[in-house]
């Protein structure tokens, strides 16, 4: 299960439960349109609550980052469990791994938008 929503240009990206393929191709879509509108310049992903999370989570994460990419946008990792940050270590996005409070992350991205 995700909740979306959108602080201030950030999309805040709370993940609950298990994230399959199914579940990433919903969310994919819903985060993808909004990056093309310009409309974001930043991901946070909540992964306190994420118990499970195959390959397709890795994909969505990753995929959303390189769609970022050409509007400088940051993605951000939020408490992910351990074996989650191992994974995601592994992976090479061990470096955008931050634990604390969704607001103090928030607080660390930077950038603008470009509203289309």
């Amino acid at each position: 299960m995700a909740e979306i929503k959108q602080i201030d240009g950030i999309m805040v990206v709370t993940l609950a439960g298990e994230l399959d393929n199914l579940e990433a191709n919903k969310i994919r879509s819903t985060i993808s349109s909004s990056i093309f509108t310009g409309k974001i310049r930043g991901i946070v992903w909540d992964l306190s609550r994420l118990g499970f999370m195959d390959s397709a989570g890795i994909g969505l994460i990753l995929g959303r980052m390189r769609d970022l990419a050409p509007f400088n946008g940051e993605t951000i990792i939020v408490n992910p469990s351990p074996t989650m940050e191992k994974i995601f270590n592994f992976s090479g996005l061990g470096s955008n791994i931050r634990h604390g409070s969704i607001d103090s992350v928030i607080g660390e991205i930077g950038g603008v938008l470009y509203e289309k």
